[in-house]
């Protein structure tokens, strides 16, 4: 293994593999999981980033790997705003694992290279493929699967695959003789293990950060992984990242000289290329705890309020009286933004799951419970109706939504923003706007490529249309 590491230190970029699947729920993170582990404690300096939108796997890929972990999305980022945010968070790593999301080639109708899909960002990257299949209930039947995943995309190179949940070493025979038939390594195949499996909850898995013994789980997925699977050989199929060329603008401005960043168990969904980008361009940060009853700091010039899961928290941020009257005081005079959680925090009035109403900011007219539930999720492309943090009115935005709250009384407010989804929809109105506060389900990723936005003059009427 010490040969392996010093050519990839001397290695004029460093190297990458993604990690897919045919589907979602095929072991892709704890594979991607423990392959972090067993190279960072063989001494690689390797590092996580993950393909599409997700806030919870890269923590684990930092916790996993004692480094950051980055997003990489093709549909909300253009190709010079990818390249610059990878280009950035790998620049001193050896070996990059790139956990992709649902199936390989899943994404939403949009140009070659744009539909979000893992295909897209490991094209992009030159990153072969490391095929994750689950073969529960199958054997032989796998290789066609295998060989379809390899000959389906030209652009792309299967490095190998890695067998999960094999029921016994005949079945393992059987399927990995099948696939290296055509020609695919078999790095190894996992048996079923109940044991490493990771605690989930509405939104997917349980935070890093909430996670029990979460260095126990992470070393024993790492030694499940080293039992069953070549390592060494899997970290020797990955290649040299391509040179992209960056972008020059981040790929949001920053919205003030000085954020207050509220950073907690309730407060946790912010992509980190944005703070990566907004310090390069020489903001600052001020993280503040709402769970621990602190104010946005008084210094700063604008406070941004992230996602997270404030529903579980609801009561004890009701009462959390210095967080509310520094915020409301705040707002007086600064911009508040609130994504998703941050967005129910400003509102009247919160219900939790259990039923209880729980009395908000009442920075917005909007009164939202998780009580009655409805799953909304997927990209939506975004033209602010007025000028703020996000940038002036007419301004496109790329992100998605990822909720199951639900809007009980949207109030008087103006919208923030129309939104279509990535699938042509008519334009709607989306959040809220009143004063200097600002909110709304949606969770920014980058500016819109002007080339790709939407017609924004038209979203821009709409938007005067729907103020009240």
């Amino acid at each position: 293994m010490s040969h392996m590491i010093s050519w990839r230190a001397n290695a004029p970029a460093p190297v990458g593999l993604a990690i897919a699947a045919p589907r979602s729920s095929s072991g892709k993170t704890i594979v991607t999981l423990g392959l972090l582990r067993a190279l960072a404690r063989r001494g690689l300096a390797v590092a996580g980033a993950k393909c599409g939108p997700d806030y919870i796997d890269p923590a684990f890929h930092e916790a996993a790997s004692r480094r950051p972990s980055v997003n990489l999305d093709s549909w909300a980022m253009a190709p010079e705003q990818l390249a610059r945010i990878a280009r950035g968070a790998f620049t001193d790593a050896d070996l990059v694992l790139f956990e992709g999301l649902m199936g390989l080639f899943d994404g939403v109708p949009a140009p070659l290279g744009r539909s979000g899909s893992t295909a897209d960002v490991a094209a992009a990257l030159g990153a072969p493929v490391l095929l994750v299949l689950d073969v529960a209930g199958q054997s032989q039947s796998a290789a066609a699967v295998a060989k379809g995943c390899a000959e389906y995309d030209p652009r792309l190179r299967l490095a190998g695959v890695v067998l999960n949940k094999v029921g016994s070493e005949r079945h393992a025979r059987l399927t990995r003789q099948a696939i290296e038939a055509l020609g695919l390594p078999v790095f190894g195949a996992l048996p079923r293990n109940a044991q490493i499996s990771l605690p989930e909850r509405h939104l997917g898995l349980v935070q890093a950060s909430e996670t029990l013994a979460l260095e126990a789980r992470l070393e024993a997925i790492a030694d499940f992984l080293e039992a069953h699977l070549d390592v060494e050989a899997i970290a020797g199929a990955a290649r040299p990242l391509a040179r992209l060329e960056p972008a020059l603008a981040p790929p949001l401005s920053p919205p003030g000289q000085r954020i207050a960043l509220a950073c907690d168990k309730a407060f946790s969904f912010f992509y980190s290329h944005l703070a990566s980008a907004w310090r390069a361009a020489g903001a600052e940060i001020a993280p503040f705890s709402p769970l621990a009853n602190e104010a946005p700091p008084p210094d700063c010039d604008v406070c941004w309020l992230p996602g997270g899961y404030p529903e579980l928290h609801a009561g004890r941020l009701a009462g959390a009286s210095t967080f509310l009257a520094g915020l409301r005081s705040f707002a007086q005079t600064r911009p508040v933004h609130g994504e998703c959680g941050g967005y129910m925090i400003l509102g009247r009035a919160l219900i939790d799951a259990a039923g209880e109403t729980h009395q908000m900011a009442g920075l917005l007219d909007l009164h939202t419970s998780f009580a009655a539930r409805k799953l909304t999720l997927g990209y939506r492309e975004a033209v602010l109706c007025a000028h703020g943090p996000l940038g002036a009115a007419g301004a496109r935005l790329r992100g998605h939504e990822f909720h199951y709250a639900t809007v009980v009384d949207r109030g008087a407010d103006a919208p923030f923003a129309m939104t279509q989804d990535a699938y042509g929809s008519d334009p709607a109105p989306a959040g809220a706007r009143r004063g200097l506060v600002t909110g709304s389900f949606f969770h920014v990723i980058a500016r819109a490529p002007d080339s790709e936005a939407r017609d924004c003059f038209a979203l821009a009427s709409a938007c005067a249309t729907e103020a009240p």
